[in-house]
């Protein structure tokens, strides 16, 4: 700690000079007071002439006019500053409400598909864009994604060991991929759909 009663660390070279000369200001300042308490100081010391009087008042004229003029230079600099600051924080509202407002639109506009949700082939086949499967006239439906028939999840029965049922077309399909219709126990014929 240092004499001044400032720690050495904090403080720098520039803010010592800086305290220094204001202290050395304000002693300098206190012995020649002005405003109201130089006034009272100095009339003691008045000798009780009319000039001395008129001396005195032009003294406190001058001295009262400082002080509004210090109050007035304070309170406009007091008031620059709050305006100053309010003009920052509504700007800076006024781009926070545009930048919300921007997410919200960019939120509401969702890709959309452009295709229709069915489309019509002359040949009676139809193509739903949506679940991606084709129906062809005969009722035989085609995944378009994968290439392969198409079976609703639903009409299979799991009967264990890889083999299921389609119990929409009563088709047994065994773990070899061999199918057997369930009704006549013929064997179906993978290219004609019929039993063999």
């Amino acid at each position: 700690m240092s004499i001044l009663g400032t720690s050495s660390s904090s403080s720098s070279a520039t803010s010592s000079s800086n305290w220094l000369a204001d202290a050395f200001s304000s002693i300098q300042s206190s012995q020649n007071q002005g405003g109201i308490l130089g006034a009272l100081a100095s009339a003691s010391s008045n000798d009780g002439s009319i000039g001395s009087f008129l001396g005195q008042a032009t003294a406190f004229s001058n001295n009262f006019a400082l002080i509004t003029q210090n109050n007035t230079t304070s309170a406009s600099s007091f008031y620059a500053q709050i305006a100053a600051q309010n003009d920052q924080t509504r700007q800076q509202q006024q781009l926070q409400d545009a930048l919300d407002a921007l997410q919200q639109t960019q939120q509401m506009v969702q890709p959309a598909n452009t295709l229709d949700p069915v489309i019509y082939f002359a040949n009676g086949s139809t193509l739903d864009t949506n679940s991606n499967i084709m129906t062809f006239q005969d009722g035989t439906q085609i995944d378009t994604s994968t290439g392969l028939k198409y079976v609703d999840p639903s009409s299979l029965v799991d009967l264990g060991g890889g083999a299921f049922l389609n119990s929409s077309t009563n088709i047994i399909t065994l773990a070899d991929g061999t199918q057997i219709d369930g009704t006549t126990g013929i064997k179906v014929d993978s290219t004609s759909g019929t039993g063999t």
